[in-house]
């Protein structure tokens, strides 16, 4: 049995005054004088930390269909278009309303974790240090547990309303999405991790809890975002300096800490030993055999499962993701890797690539008896014959919660690749290239070392892997926008199917132009496709759920173009 801290609680203490005669309250009702006890304390931070889980496979928090199949990484996968329809609709930008219940439930989740956190310290607020000697790391934790709620928000939604502590839940709804601006917003969840930073301990004695280099890892993350300043249409109309800098003082926090590189690119999405290495920041902990029911078993990914093993083969990677990872003496075509399909006989490939995708006739997750095929895919002749790697575990290790299958590897949500990769950015757009170079070759000096899984029974390697790094004047010319395509393009590679490929396109305002490229050539090959098309100053953001405008009395503004 695995010792986590993000257990199921059974039930919430509910809050309550009431006004009676003789001034007797109801049984089973308990006021906030009486839960302000350090075990009351403790089972709300639990409680938030819970919320990090609960999702499920139609509202998956590790945001596979929103930032995967809304972009150009994969299909969405399944029976066929009508198989999970909204996210079909999210995929091709056709008939995205805001009464889709996958938005609405995004919205409301998030939102659950927010009002824990929000609740859990307003009753930390009524102890001292005294009797809680934990009472500041535990403030910290819950800072750092809603600023992540907020994030997911923000970049989902972008005008969302904004609760704190000190406003009561009855009054949630009488706060507009639109009272604070982008900006504000923006400051408002970066405020919640620099408290994190400065309270929470740089290692906390229990796997799961947030701690200080995760704050750092948010905070770097929230100002990168922060910096690209946008419109009303979400066009960038300037990128500010000042967060770039603040972007690279947090990153820097974190590669001065205990965190770094794991050897082998595969050792960050493997069970047992390799969970909760080295590079991976923050994670969502999961369990079974643990006393309660199935357990504490990832539902988000469920779907994401191949059909060879169970059920129900969605977010199927695309082919343009397939061409992406194409080399030419090493580095990858930056400009026109799509022209043609990757050919394992004639084009030589990153390393990565084996370990992002299943491809037929290949070794499942490194098991050399295990050969995915093409009979492992549900629907090929509309989605292809390709699968996601990286959520998924090998044969053995799902847990059948029928008709489906889970397992328990930790969900990985800020991993140190990604916070060198924030600093990158930053360096290029602030001109200072030669720092960014050397951090963008350490990622694909690491690609480039991490074959010794990649060999079938005989022990030889799958396909033609070569990566080299980045050589000014031999392989690469490096000026500033060359630079600014290398460090987008190694974010795809490194972070392919991870949850960010399309918030990074928004942040960076090229999603437009990206993705009716890549509908119009990718319609020549997946026929379902056809017909889609992004709208700009529209789809970089899901509409206002419909519910929600309801329940806050049509306080709420939508979002242009619904």
């Amino acid at each position: 049995m695995k010792r986590l801290i993000l257990i199921a609680i059974a039930s919430l203490v509910m809050l309550s005054s009431c006004e009676a005669e003789l001034d007797v309250a109801p049984r089973g009702v308990l006021n906030e004088g009486q839960i302000a006890t350090p075990e009351g304390a403790e089972g709300f931070v639990i409680a938030a930390y819970s919320q990090l889980g609960n999702d499920e496979i139609n509202r998956p928090f590790s945001l596979w269909p929103y930032g995967n199949v809304r972009a150009d990484d994969a299909y969405k996968g399944g029976r066929d278009p009508g198989d999970g329809q909204g996210f079909h609709f999210m995929e091709t930008y056709t008939n995205i309303r805001p009464d889709m219940w996958e938005i609405d439930g995004m919205w409301f989740h998030q939102y659950i974790g927010v009002r824990r956190a929000n609740e859990g310290l307003r009753i930390l607020s009524m102890l001292t240090e005294e009797e809680y000697p934990l009472l500041e790391v535990r403030t910290a934790e819950l800072r750092f547990l809603r600023g992540h709620f907020y994030f997911q928000l923000k970049i989902l939604f972008n005008r969302i309303p904004y609760m704190d502590e000190h406003l009561p839940a009855e009054e949630y709804k009488f706060v507009s999405n639109v009272e604070l601006s982008s900006d504000e917003l923006w400051e408002k969840i970066a405020d919640d991790f620099e408290f994190a930073a400065q309270y929470l301990p740089q290692i906390q004695p229990q796997i799961g809890r947030a701690d200080q280099v995760a704050a750092y890892a948010y905070l770097a993350k929230t100002r990168l975002y922060q910096a690209y300043e946008k419109n009303e249409q979400h066009q960038v109309e300037n990128i500010n300096f000042e967060r770039l800098q603040q972007v690279i003082d947090a990153a820097n926090q974190v590669i001065g800490s205990n965190h770094f590189l794991e050897e082998d690119f595969a050792n960050n999405f493997l069970t047992g030993g390799f969970e909760n290495g080295p590079e991976s920041i923050f994670a969502v902990q999961f369990s079974t055999n643990d006393g309660v029911g199935r357990g504490r078993v990832n539902y988000g990914t469920m779907l994401t499962t191949p059909q060879g093993i169970g059920c129900c083969d969605f977010q199927k990677p695309s082919q343009n993701l397939m061409n992406a990872f194409k080399t030419s003496q090493g580095v990858p075509f930056l400009e026109n890797f799509n022209e043609s399909n990757l050919d394992f006989n004639l084009n030589t490939v990153d390393p990565r690539l084996d370990h992002t995708i299943a491809r037929p006739n290949v070794p499942w997750k490194y098991e050399s008896d295990v050969m995915f095929t093409e009979g492992w895919s549900r629907s090929p002749q509309i989605y292809g014959f390709y699968n996601s790697l990286k959520e998924n575990v090998k044969e053995d290790e799902y847990i059948n919660v029928d008709p489906f299958y889970g397992n328990t590897k930790p969900r990985i949500i800020l991993r140190y690749a990604d916070v060198l990769l924030f600093k990158a950015e930053a360096l290029v757009e602030l001109g200072r290239l030669d720092e960014a170079l050397d951090i963008i070759n350490q990622l694909r000096l690491r690609a480039a070392n991490s074959t010794e899984r990649l060999v079938d029974a005989n022990g030889t390697l799958l396909a033609n892997y070569d990566v080299e790094p980045y050589i000014p004047g031999v392989n690469i010319t490096w000026d500033q926008e060359t630079a600014r395509q290398a460090v987008r393009f190694e974010r795809r590679l490194e972070l392919a199917l991870e949850g960010s490929r399309f918030f990074d396109l928004v942040r960076w305002g090229n999603a437009e132009e990206v993705l009716n490229n890549y509908l119009d050539i990718e319609a020549t090959r997946r026929e379902y496709l056809s017909g889609g098309m992004f709208v700009s100053g529209k789809h970089e953001y899901l509409p206002i759920p419909q519910n929600q405008i309801f329940w806050s009395e049509d306080r709420y503004i939508q979002n242009p173009g619904y």
